[in-house]
């Protein structure tokens, strides 16, 4: 099993992959001790929000070794909550990103910068 900053970092570079934008890593682990990541990203539409879903969790068992414990949200589309345990990924449609505005409640977690690709 990888690090749970190496799965975070794999999820954000396949939101990319599938066209999401506006992707953010949190650390969270002096925040809190439920999770240590948090990867945040903006889709365009309902079928893009399921690809990227759909190639987060692809990626992360085949490459990784990770399985996903949990999923809320899919059939919505509007905020989809993938659980890895110490990472967790939301994608979101813009207006409920907004909305929910998780960067600003999170706001004392650290920002990941993520590597060039």
């Amino acid at each position: 099993m990888q690090s749970a900053l190496q799965r975070a970092l794999l999820a954000a570079d396949t939101a990319e992959d599938n066209r999401g934008t506006d992707i953010v890593v949190l650390d969270t682990r002096e925040l809190t001790s439920m999770f240590d990541y948090f990867v945040i990203a903006t889709g365009t539409s309902r079928r893009q929000l399921h690809a990227m879903s759909e190639e987060i969790d692809h990626a992360l068992e085949d490459r990784l070794g990770d399985r996903r414990l949990g999923i809320e949200g899919y059939e919505e589309s509007r905020w989809i909550l993938l659980d890895y345990g110490d990472v967790v990924v939301h994608l979101f449609e813009q207006e409920t990103r907004g909305y929910y505005a998780l960067e600003e409640l999170w706001g004392h977690a650290k920002r990941v910068t993520r590597p060039a690709r």
